[in-house]
């Protein structure tokens, strides 16, 4: 006969603490009053780094680990490493294609709960965030509170190596993979490997040959949203990137970047294969295909590949007639920024 003391399987802990305002219950006293930090918007625990305030201890000792570096939790699968469990466990998803989080609305699964919340808010249109400088709101407090560093200029996350600084760390994060060189992510089609699993999906849109992003003017479409807002400065006119020794101005971030080396004469990037060094990131990865023979980049109209995107973003002119460089003085159209540099000279 068993003891009236035996726990029986399956019986589920008492919760006898309700919190008040939204009549959820607790087992603990303790784990209540964690709770009712939420609503009260209490947080005790502050990091002598950076001074940011935490409602639980745990959050607190996982937050320092980035001021620290430590990254205890590894992924068995790709090596990588991780601040907290949970972001390891989310992460093991990448590799399992585990899809545990589902839509109501449209049935669209989501690896993460975080990113499923954030698509909720295409169906619901909330924005309840709103910046108390210029009045921007936003669907998240993260993405709130990432934006407020605009306006302070605060960059609390230093990376050891190198010393630069940081508003988010996610930025960090993904810069200190500069110093590792670790890149986990890889791509089944062309083996290219990636540091973050963003640019990974990013780039296997050149191999599915989805552009999901139209030009209003002219109807040319895009893989990325950011090359969308580029390309729009042709139609515009804006350069918003300025070069502070001579003055010249770039419609795009990556093309000032590469201008500026012209002064620096900074030639950072080295070809592995014959020694040659170049002054860009992208230009040296282009090169390094002349080595490997890979082509990443294939045109939908004729089955034509090439090493760089900007190779066949030229090319695809030829199928769709596209002319988007335009001479001031008598309108005539050209396919090539070069084309129209030698008719101005005529």
């Amino acid at each position: 006969m068993s003891s009236p003391q035996t726990k029986q399987k399956g019986t589920k802990k008492p919760k006898p603490h309700r919190c008040q305002q939204c009549k959820k219950d607790f087992s603990s006293r303790s784990d209540l009053t964690k709770h009712q930090r939420i609503h009260t918007g209490e947080k005790p625990f502050s990091c002598a780094q950076c001074g940011e305030t935490f409602i639980q201890s745990g959050h607190l000792r996982a937050h320092q680990r980035i001021h620290t570096g430590e990254k205890p939790f590894s992924c068995d699968q790709c090596g990588e490493t991780f601040i907290q469990s949970g972001h390891l466990r989310a992460h093991q998803r990448i590799h399992t294609g585990e899809k545990p989080y589902s839509c109501e609305d449209c049935g669209k699964t989501f690896t993460h709960s975080s990113t499923l919340q954030k698509h909720r808010l295409i169906h619901t249109g909330e924005k309840s965030f709103s910046c108390n400088e210029c009045g921007q709101s936003f669907a998240r407090s993260g993405s709130l509170k990432s934006h407020q560093g605009t306006h302070t200029g605060k960059k609390p996350y230093g990376c050891e190596d190198c010393g630069k600084t940081f508003a988010h760390t996610t930025t960090l994060q993904a810069h200190r993979l500069i110093h590792t060189g670790e890149k986990p992510f890889s791509c089944d089609q062309c083996g290219q490997s990636f540091a973050r699993s963003g640019p990974l999906k990013n780039h296997q849109r050149i191999h599915t040959g989805e552009k999901s992003f139209s030009c209003d003017e002219c109807g040319q479409s895009f893989a990325l949203s950011g090359s969308l807002k580029v390309h729009q400065r042709i139609h515009t006119g804006e350069k918003p990137y300025s070069c502070q020794d001579c003055g010249k101005s770039f419609n795009g971030s990556s093309s000032y970047s590469n201008h500026r080396n012209i002064h620096t004469k900074d030639k950072i990037y080295s070809c592995q294969h014959c020694g040659k060094v170049f002054s860009s990131y992208s230009s040296h990865r282009a090169h390094e295909r002349i080595h490997t023979g890979i082509k990443p980049h294939q045109c939908q109209h004729c089955d034509k590949r090439f090493y760089s995107s900007s190779d066949l973003s030229v090319h695809e002119r030829v199928h769709t007639g596209h002319k988007p460089y335009c001479c001031g003085k008598c309108m005539k159209s050209f396919s090539k920024s070069q084309s129209l540099k030698k008719h101005k000279c005529v």
